[in-house]
């Protein structure tokens, strides 16, 4: 089905939506991976259509639809503005609009304060929601495992898996890289109850509201990366390339909102595996994607020092523990 009006009327017949109601159908930008679209009906309501690709991908992205399904239910669960699944298949999502548009940079300084700790709150909110296993929802590994350290391994080891199958240009051999993470897996074993991390909270995936006169988080989209783990995680794409640490807003909101947010030895260590897993998947992710030159260079220039830096972390850590042990 090459037509997107005739794929979106049989998605709006399968949801018991009468496909006479299509009015137009329009790309939605952002995404990297799944095809996004906006049916918008003759009433002026509208919905957003999540296509999976045939491309290349990496191992854990298979089936994130399951994933976003899954975040969009446990969003409603934790009382926090995202869309809602309309209807699920195997190669599609229907779920409502949120209002407004990413995040930018025509927002304030105060604006933007505010919305952090927002954020914040949500994100903790997010984080009450817990699971019955650790891992991908979509099965991708096989089923939720009883331990995060288990969980976290195979994700790792499969982005490791990846960059070798795919020739990816990594600033470290992946065999050093896999050596170094393993190294600070005892950390993981902190990790208990598995919760509800979202995963790619980047900017572009908070909408940004101001029907009401000011600025409020519309919604938090593409939740497709989303997996049952360590909140922590959580801590890395909301300040990507930058240190969380940093920003008190998005701290304080988050504490406010009953999250734990303490930055012990054990607590950096595991934030530092979340780091170096998300920038490898950047890294990786441009080789099935077939980014141009000026993605690629960015990426080089930009996430493969903060790789080095996350597992340098790690490498020091280790150093510093076997120091006070002699």
């Amino acid at each position: 089905m090459t037509d997107s009006r005739e794929r979106a009327r049989s998605v709006l017949t399968a949801a018991g939506i009468t496909p006479g109601r299509l009015a137009d159908v329009r790309p939605l930008g952002g995404g990297t991976y799944n095809t996004v679209e906006e049916l918008r009906l003759t009433d002026g309501s509208g919905y957003a259509l999540k296509v999976a690709p045939t491309a290349p991908a990496l191992r854990y992205e298979s089936r994130l639809l399951v994933a976003e399904a899954e975040f969009c239910r446990g969003a409603a669960q934790a009382a926090v503005p995202a869309p809602h699944v309309v209807a699920l298949d195997e190669q599609w999502l229907l779920m409502t609009m949120c209002p407004g548009d990413p995040w930018d940079e025509s927002l304030t300084i105060s604006e933007q304060a505010a919305l952090r700790t927002e954020l914040g709150r949500q994100v903790a909110r997010l984080h009450e929601v817990t699971g019955t296993g650790f891992g991908y929802p979509s099965g991708v590994f096989g089923p939720l495992t009883a331990d995060w350290r288990t969980a976290f391994a195979a994700m790792f080891d499969a982005v490791l898996a990846d960059a070798r199958d795919y020739g990816a240009r990594l600033p470290r051999p992946a065999d050093e890289i896999a050596a170094v993470a393993r190294s600070a897996y005892g950390a993981l074993d902190e990790v208990t109850v598995p919760r509800l991390v979202h995963f790619d909270l980047w900017p572009g995936n908070v909408l940004v509201d101001r029907t009401g006169g000011g600025a409020r988080i519309g919604g938090l989209i593409d939740g497709e990366r989303m997996f049952w783990g360590d909140p922590l995680a959580d801590f890395v794409s909301p300040a990507l390339l930058a240190d969380i640490r940093q920003d008190e807003a998005f701290l304080a909101g988050y504490r406010e909102a009953g999250g734990r947010a303490v930055f012990d030895a054990p607590a950096r260590l595991r934030l530092a595996l979340y780091r170096a897993y998300l920038y490898l998947i950047m890294i990786v992710e441009t080789v099935p994607r077939a980014v141009g030159a000026d993605r690629d260079r960015w990426t080089q220039e930009k996430v493969a020092p903060e790789l080095v830096a996350a597992l340098d972390e790690i490498t020091g850590a280790g150093e510093i523990t076997e120091t006070d042990v002699s």
